[in-house]
């Protein structure tokens, strides 16, 4: 069993965090605001070998993995909204889900409103830690346990901000605690160009003062490191050209001895492909047969194969399009680990043959369970399947995109030999498939290597940000047949609910008044 950041020693925290949620929930409200001293260092004593501050971290990182964090919500923006991805499951399953497949968004969408929730949560709980640190009654406290703390949880609150404005553009930036006073909460958007600042600071700080992955015991495993931190920073730098800066921090991690591309592709999304040296920041599930949800992400299920009998593993949303499934290159290994096709008489990774009738043509096979993992548990669900935010191979498809829109010589070697890389793992043994690309046309290579993030990335969340990050949303979405307009659908609009909650103080983005 994955030891969750020691969680098995927080159950009280962890009910405290469902309960406060289920709250918000219930009102809409924009922050799950949470009084200060909600938990008390007494009532909730850490473990031998533990630091004084994990309880409070283990809440963040539960609600990392919280549903409107990492599940349905994050899939319908991330995915859904992509030409990777079509809604799935049944045509008149999920109307708000179709929204996001249709570009017929309203600010009175509800998964809209959950994204904005969740993460919202993500950042009032990162500043819970944050004013614990500063406000800890014990002056005995080590200073590395606090700075490590922090940056824990600067880290997190980088990655709910970095979300929040790629989704919504303008968004309030709150960087201390929010009590229960509503009026308190009533903080205007901020543009993101100062979202952004606030972004690069909390990551800085985690790059310089969280440890490598090797620094972490591994009661630990999955913890936030210095690695992540560097990972993270250099997509945020290269989401706004800062083209130096990315490749500099693509290197740091590249050049760490802590990751390779050594995991086979075909392996890195298998439950043994968890917490690999492809692993860079994974989000942490597990399950057992006494306890098969408490712990675990809905990710999965949400996506997994929706039939009858043994073949209903789950909900069957976001489905691979039939766009992607065209755009591999001939014999590339990659479609058949990414695609599960449902003609019955295809087979899936693991050699199980699909009844016929399934109610899509194409499911995402990086969700794919081990049907052995799966009798062990007794459930099909996959609640134990960890969520990869962002690993190894993203970072040096990173690293080759900077090189080569810096240009030179040199940076054109650096950006083919990273490229190059990337088709090698991919390649595997056969000579035949995914020769090297050659071409220094800055352009050409351009183009390239768009592509094969494509590819490699294919069904893990960074297709739509980099369709509109490289100014090729509307033509690649329209294209495809999607009611994509240019100037309103590369962002979401702001929940209906949250303007009206801030009294107007919130205003909505272009296009959805």
């Amino acid at each position: 069993m994955k030891i969750l950041f020691n969680i098995k020693y927080s159950y009280a925290s962890f009910a405290l965090i469902v309960l406060a949620f289920a709250l918000s929930s219930c009102s809409n409200d924009f922050l799950d605001r949470r009084a200060q001293g909600a938990y008390n260092q007494d009532d909730y004593p850490y473990p031998e070998g533990s630091g004084p501050y994990d309880q409070f971290i283990n809440g963040a990182y539960a609600t990392l993995r919280s549903y409107n964090v990492t599940v349905f919500p994050f899939l319908a923006a991330t995915s859904m909204r992509s030409d990777d991805a079509d809604k799935g499951s049944t045509p008149s399953d999920s109307p708000d889900a179709l929204q996001f497949d249709n570009f017929t968004l309203t600010p009175t969408n509800g998964l809209v409103n959950a994204l904005w929730v969740g993460h919202f949560n993500l950042v009032n709980d990162c500043n819970f830690v944050l004013d614990r640190i500063a406000n800890d009654p014990n002056p005995n406290t080590p200073q590395a346990l606090k700075v490590d703390a922090e940056a824990q949880a600067r880290f997190l609150r980088g990655y709910a901000y970095f979300m929040l404005v790629r989704c919504y553009g303008r968004v309030p930036i709150l960087d201390t605690l929010i009590s229960t006073e509503v009026s308190e909460s009533n903080i205007p958007q901020s543009t993101p160009a100062q979202v952004y600042a606030f972004i690069e600071q909390d990551l800085q700080f985690a790059a310089n003062n969280l440890l490598p992955a090797s620094g972490y015991d591994r009661k630990f495993i999955g913890r936030i490191n210095s690695g992540a931190a560097h990972a993270l920073l250099a997509k945020v730098y290269l989401t706004q050209g800062k083209w130096a800066q990315a490749m500099s921090e693509a290197n740091i991690v590249m050049t760490s001895g802590q990751y390779d591309l050594s995991v086979p592709y075909a392996t890195i999304f298998n439950e043994e492909g968890e917490n690999s040296k492809e692993s860079i920041f994974e989000v942490q599930a597990t399950a057992t047969p006494t306890v098969p949800t408490d712990f675990g992400s809905q990710y999965t299920q949400v996506q997994s194969v929706r039939g009858s009998g043994d073949w209903n593993y789950g909900w069957g949303f976001n489905v691979p399009s039939a766009d992607l499934a065209n755009a591999y290159e001939p014999g590339d290994p990659r479609r058949r680990r990414t695609i599960f096709y449902s003609v019955p008489d295809s087979v899936t990774i693991f050699g199980e043959r699909p009844q016929a009738g399934l109610p899509n043509p194409r499911y995402n096979n990086k969700v794919y369970t081990n049907p052995a993992k799966r009798a062990t548990i007794g459930s099909r669900s996959g609640w134990w399947m960890n969520v990869r935010l962002l690993r190894y191979a993203d970072v040096v498809l990173m690293y080759a995109e900077a090189a080569n829109e810096l240009g030179g010589t040199e940076n054109t070697t650096r950006a083919l030999q990273a490229l190059n890389s990337v088709r090698a793992r991919a390649r595997g043994a056969n000579a035949n498939i995914l020769p090297n690309v050659t071409t220094t046309d800055q352009e050409l290579l351009r183009q390239a290597i768009r592509e094969e993030r494509r590819i490699e990335l294919a069904m893990e969340h960074e297709r739509f940000f980099d369709l509109v990050r490289w100014g090729t949303a509307a033509t690649v979405m329209q294209g495809v047949g999607k009611n994509f307009i240019p100037g309103r659908h590369e962002l979401l609009p702001i929940p209906q609910a949250q303007i009206d909650l801030s009294k107007g103080r919130l205003t909505q983005n272009p296009g959805y008044n």
